[in-house]
């Protein structure tokens, strides 16, 4: 008992355990750990949903003194044949992710692990974590990380060892930078790799050597070849300075060798070339956005059997058509909704102020100016709001988004299509009681199935038919269509 009252009132020093292999248990992580008397808990911090562990745990101790011990004692040795991490437990994401104190470390010998980073690197300061990438055959990646407890030990380990050669290689030691923040470089940044492309099967790595060193010290130059030795037409290469490199780009790019023009531009690292076209990709679909916003009618209710050029011939009568589409599934059947655009806001006015309800192929047709998605969802949540608070909103007469479906066509403007007493089909957002055209039905009693008469199913049936069509109260006399 008196074990368990310290424990629960004492502050556990806990430390964190990185590295595991996937297969450690709590168990395990315990008895790694048991030979410290004031050892509380063992935890391995597993997946939510599948229960598979996330390689990395905490332990806590009573004593701080047996947790300093424990990382001095444990830190780089191995459970179940892999080397762990043992360091302070740092709760504080804000603080995990600044990035101060911690230096990257690449071109590393492949024969520098955890250890020998950590015994070349501790002369600048405590560090608190230590770590070697490696793939998952244990072999070094080359590059590794070093967090020390400040920052002035970090940028003393930078000024003393970058640059300097540690086993057959020359190590490069530099502040560590986060990744969404180094994808997208400085376009004056210095560089000296570059990427050729447009090369003839019979330029050699010599031919090219010879045409770049004219520029300065080339350091590296290589032609990617396929498996058979044939080249595949591009390359790299890269000088010693970053000045000789600029001068190089200048005068290469777009010059004529052998039957094509070269290009030569920076080489970009694959992550860095995803997000430019991206970011290219984003732009460009957002000029058509505005170069189609208000052309574009959003149709649904659509029958079946109806084709794009149905779709097309109907709604032609309006005005000039560009382009008119259903969408499909992957089995190329309906969805029941498309897009028609046309040529100018006039005609895509027409289209929804006088085939909105027009009842097509049996069915009527709900036709509205298209909208971005962030827009109706910002609709929505405004309507939403004046339901909650009670107060009346001015969309739920006028729908925000769907001005054009109550303004009158344009002095001048000849529609071939007739006007129509009223909708058909009551459009979504709309005050429910209000018909299409601003006009106020009669009232009518509330209707209540329970009310009903007895009377047999199918004639039941026929009665509620004749009065409702998908829950709208439809006219006595017949609908109007468009033939």
């Amino acid at each position: 008992m008196a074990t368990t009252s310290t424990v629960s009132t004492t502050a556990l020093a806990s430390l964190y355990v990185g590295d595991l292999h996937p297969d450690v248990t709590e168990a395990e992580l315990f008895e790694a750990f048991f030979e410290f008397e004031s050892l509380a808990s063992a935890r391995v911090c597993r997946d939510s949903s599948s229960g598979r562990s996330l390689c990395y745990g905490y332990v806590n101790f009573v004593s701080r003194q047996d947790a300093i011990q424990a990382i001095e004692a444990k830190n780089h040795t191995a459970i179940k044949g892999k080397l762990i991490r043992v360091t302070w437990s740092n709760r504080d994401p804000d603080v995990r992710k600044s990035g101060i104190g911690n230096v990257f470390v690449k071109n590393l010998s492949e024969s520098v692990d955890n250890v020998g980073l950590q015994t070349l690197f501790c002369q600048f300061g405590n560090i608190v974590s230590c770590k070697v990438a490696t793939f998952d055959n244990g072999k070094s990646k080359g590059y590794g990380f070093v967090q020390f407890e400040s920052e002035e030990s970090a940028n003393s380990a930078i000024e003393k060892l970058n640059g300097s050669s540690v086993g057959d290689k020359q190590i490069y030691v530099g502040n560590f930078v986060k990744k969404s923040e180094r994808i997208m470089s400085n376009p004056d940044a210095k560089y000296t790799n570059l990427y050729i492309k447009n090369l003839d099967p019979d330029v050699t790595v010599e031919f090219l050597k010879e045409k770049f060193s004219k520029f300065g010290k080339v350091a590296s130059l290589v032609i990617a070849k396929d498996e058979n030795g044939t080249s595949k037409g591009f390359g790299f290469v890269n000088f010693d300075k970053p000045d000789d490199a600029r001068r190089a780009l200048d005068a290469m790019d777009g010059l004529q060798i052998g039957s094509k023009v070269l290009y030569v531009g920076r080489a970009q690292k694959k992550a860095e070339r995803e997000q430019i076209l991206r970011r290219q990709f984003e732009e460009k679909h957002k000029e058509q956005i505005l170069k189609y916003r208000g052309l574009n009618v959003y149709v649904k209710n659509i029958e079946d059997e109806v084709t794009d050029e149905d779709l097309r011939k109907h709604f032609s009568q309006c005005g000039t058509i560009t382009s008119a589409k259903l969408m499909r599934d992957e089995k190329g059947i309906s969805k029941g909704f498309g897009f028609v655009c046309f040529s100018s806001h006039e005609e895509a006015n027409i289209a929804v102020n006088t085939l909105h309800g027009i009842i097509f192929h049996g069915k009527p047709l709900y036709v509205a100016i298209a909208q971005r998605k962030e827009d109706r969802q910002a609709r929505l949540h405004l309507e939403y709001a004046h339901v909650v608070t009670g107060v009346a909103s001015p969309s739920s007469v006028l729908p925000v988004g769907y001005p054009q479906l109550y303004c009158t066509v344009p002095s001048g403007v000849v529609t071939q299509v007739p006007p129509r007493p009223r909708l058909m089909y009551q459009p979504l957002g709309m005050r429910p009681g209000w018909m299409g055209n601003g006009f106020v039905p009669p009232n009518r009693p509330t209707f209540q199935p329970a009310e009903l008469p007895i009377m047999p199913n199918t004639q039941r049936q026929h009665r509620q038919r004749r009065g409702r069509f998908n829950g709208c109260m439809l006219p006595e006399v017949g609908p109007q269509s468009i033939s």
